[in-house]
């Protein structure tokens, strides 16, 4: 089961990458004699696009084989039969294993998605703190 990002928070990196794209375009226009540093300019769009590409392909979460997992290149991967407590506060969940922590932004997360991952958390049995 994927537990998917708010269409919004995707399409903010698009705008944002598009928006990075048209400066970069229009100080190597504008700027006769570039320096190469210049084309740094670049660079910012194109962190914005490959996330939202990211984004749009992985989704948040990934439920799958008894583990939750987050889908970002150092994401943390849980079990979750080794969950044993679940916090509610300031809009995130917090996982929390033996020695592992796991923050979930729900802010971030769909609306349908949301409340599948609640669904697959309250069928597990643990302290709700």
């Amino acid at each position: 089961m994927k537990i998917k990002y708010k269409k919004k928070q995707v399409r903010i990196n698009f705008l944002l990458g598009m928006v990075w794209l048209a400066n970069a375009i229009a100080q190597t226009i504008v700027n006769v004699n570039l320096a190469w540093f210049e084309y740094l300019w670049y660079l910012f769009p194109a962190f914005y696009l490959i996330t939202y590409f990211y984004q749009k392909r992985e989704q948040y979460l990934t439920i799958r084989n008894e583990t939750i997992k987050q889908n970002w290149p150092f994401g943390k991967k849980i079990k979750l039969n080794h969950i044993e407590k679940i916090r509610h506060f300031a809009g995130e969940y917090t996982l929390q294993s033996g020695s592992q922590t796991m923050k979930i932004n729900i802010n971030a997360i769909e609306e349908e998605s949301l409340s599948n991952l609640k669904m697959e958390l309250k069928k597990l049995n643990v302290e709700w703190v």
